[in-house]
């Protein structure tokens, strides 16, 4: 058994000490959860650069003091410049991965900064100024941190997809990084200061704006200059299950925060669910596969939604879609699965507000295009799109690409709130089960609930595997009535970093907090 991280004031958790460490000391100088969570999410986009950068997106989920729920989307929409038409006249007939005609969606990252400040400031009494909250990402960024072997596997396995990018390259291949060896930004640190100077708008209309296209202008990407004038973040309206005893909480699309209410409300209607260790992956797994056919059929931006998203959070569905599993047989797969870079982070302060924040460049390290002046890497989110006419997800000018990153939270009726969630493309949604069920129906503490063997279906950050994967840590039984089912199998090393980095924090109605980080992660959780 792992033990948990209590306390009754304030808690942190993030996958990198730096950034979970830069959150607690904001709350225990008097800071609130949203001032700590923008601390940490500077941190995070310096020191995960394989997973993290200003040229990212950000998603919120919010519960305040007095029990108000508030869900912040900030995720770019495409370049007015990007349309089927410009990929097929350079004679490409998919969004690539990499390069400059992968980077074509407005970085939302400071814009959800800056929403959620200005909410902390009219709403929750906000005092941390913009200065003191990111204070240590410019200390960080300018005295450098040590590579951790997370950052030094990501530039040895992606070597070949950006070693070709120069300014990327220059950056981080001009030198060996190995674990242990220092890495600084000075350009990233005198953006921060920027910030500071000028406001977090000055990214999209300002100082850093100008720097940031003074580099785009030496590239082929087609980010325009009005794209990032016309962007801002906003508020969105929280998606919602209801369950015997909690209402459990995600973001609307474009994020596939649906997906996530689908798997529990399947398994809402499986009795037999958590009858043996058998069952409770095997039904997991077929709720995943259920709800990804549905997520891959309809979920987009939605301004495009083809229906109503609640017309998928549906009693009936859940029945039915529930006696379609099969205790006996796995149902085939793979389908188009989705893979991508993120970092989860959670934070709950002493005067009642917490934070489930998500943050992500998509694949591990975006884009690979590399702006020095500013030392920002931006997001290949567009590699969402479709450029098939017929997808549901076709690429068009000002559009907001699907999602897999998602921040879940969940509020039960004894006044308990519990943030969750982990990084990984397709393992979102079913860590997210996984985590949430471990806790709520097998009683496992939070360090359990995560560090626990762990499976995986589907892709999800640096690979492109289609399979169901688990860690050698399961029992060789479980194993062969998994195969036995019909699951393809394959066996990973114990915590696994391909599981995801996973967090999770609960507050009870007396404030007491209880928090879990992921051992697969750099991560730690700290109170005070």
């Amino acid at each position: 058994m792992f033990q948990t991280i209590k306390s009754c004031n304030n808690m942190m958790v993030s996958p990198h000490w730096m950034a979970t460490q830069a959150g607690i000391d904001i709350m225990r100088n008097g800071g609130n959860a949203i001032e700590a969570m923008i601390s940490s999410a500077a941190v995070i986009s310096v020191v995960y650069p394989h997973m993290n950068s200003l040229g990212g997106d950000n998603f919120w989920l919010i519960n305040t003091f007095d029990q108000k729920l508030i869900g912040i989307e900030a995720t770019g929409f495409s370049s007015e410049k990007a349309t089927i038409y410009f990929y097929n006249s350079i004679g490409l007939k998919q969004i690539p991965g990499r390069g400059d005609f992968s980077a074509i969606t407005v970085p939302g990252v400071v814009s959800g900064w800056m929403k959620a400040y200005e909410y902390s400031l009219r709403k929750l009494n906000g005092k941390k100024s913009l200065e003191e909250i990111l204070d240590p990402a410019i200390q960080i960024a300018n005295s450098g941190f040590s590579v951790t072997s997370t950052l030094e596997k990501n530039l040895k396995s992606k070597k070949s997809e950006l070693i070709n990018l120069k300014e990327f390259s220059n950056k981080y291949y001009s030198n060996e990084l190995i674990e242990g060896s220092v890495i600084k930004f000075p350009e990233m640190a005198e953006t921060f200061k920027l910030l500071v100077k000028n406001g977090l708008d000055d990214f999209y209309r300002g100082k850093i704006f100008k720097k940031i296209f003074s580099d785009i202008k030496k590239t082929n990407c087609i980010l325009t200059e009005n794209d990032f004038k016309s962007f801002n973040s906003r508020f969105v309206e929280p998606i919602q299950l209801s369950l015997d005893d909690c209402k459990v909480y995600n973001l609307p699309p474009p994020t596939q925060g649906v997906a996530s209410l689908l798997i529990l409300g399947i398994l809402n209607k499986l009795k037999h669910k958590c009858e043996s260790e058998f069952n409770f992956i095997h039904s997991i797994v077929e709720a995943t596969k259920k709800s990804f056919i549905l997520r891959d059929k309809y979920v987009t931006d939605p301004d495009y939604m083809r229906i109503n998203i609640n017309d998928l959070i549906n009693d009936d569905l859940f029945s039915k879609l529930a006696n379609e599993i099969n205790y006996k047989k796995a149902l085939e797969w793979p389908i188009t699965s989705q893979k991508g870079d993120t970092v989860w982070l959670g934070s709950s302060d002493q005067f009642g507000n917490s934070v489930s924040f998500i943050q992500s460049i998509f694949w591990e390290f975006g884009s690979g295009i590399y702006l020095p002046e500013t030392g920002i890497t931006l997001q290949n989110r567009g590699a969402s799109f479709s450029l098939n006419s017929k997808s549901h997800n076709v690429l068009c000018p000002r559009r907001r690409p699907f999602h897999t990153i998602q921040p879940a939270l969940a509020k039960f009726n004894d006044g308990r709130c519990f943030l969750y969630g982990t990084m990984g493309g397709d393992g979102q949604p079913q860590t997210q089960a996984t985590i949430f069920l471990r806790y709520k129906e097998l009683k496992q503490n939070l360090q359990d609930a995560i560090n626990n063997p762990r499976w995986l279906l589907g892709k999800t950050w640096g690979d492109d595997v289609h399979n169901l994967r688990l860690e050698k840590r399961f029992d060789d039984k479980i194993l062969k009535r998994l195969i036995k089912a019909g699951h393809e199998i394959q066996l990973v090393d114990d915590f696994d970093e391909v599981m995801g980095h996973a967090g999770a924090i609960v507050t009870d109605q007396y404030g007491n907090k209880e928090a879990g980080f992921d051992l697969r992660s750099d991560g730690i959780a700290l109170g005070n």
